[in-house]
């Protein structure tokens, strides 16, 4: 039983990806107490954008995305939501 079947987000989120590391695909997750243009991208740690997951105005609640990243290098990187006034973000590892 989903315990958020009828609840909305309290708050702004971004979750760890799951699985990290990985290969080559992984979850990325985030809340959205509200509606929001989101952008959720991927960059390397040279400051780099390598993806754009989303980009695009979205409705409040629970979301997962995933993310395939054959096309990219083993190794450590950033991915970074923003949302409204929010923003935050992680690391995730990429082993091949």
């Amino acid at each position: 039983i989903d315990e958020n079947a009828n609840q909305m987000p309290e708050s702004f989120k971004l979750h760890q990806n799951y699985p990290n590391p990985f290969n080559p695909t992984t979850t990325i997750a985030f809340d959205l107490p509200e509606a929001s243009t989101v952008k959720l991208v991927v960059y390397n740690m040279m400051g780099q954008q390598v993806a754009t997951l989303k980009n695009e105005s979205m409705q409040p609640g629970f979301y997962n995305v995933n993310f395939n990243a054959s096309h990219l290098a083993s190794g450590v990187y950033i991915y970074r939501i923003e949302a409204n006034r929010f923003s935050a973000l992680k690391k995730m590892t990429i082993v091949k």
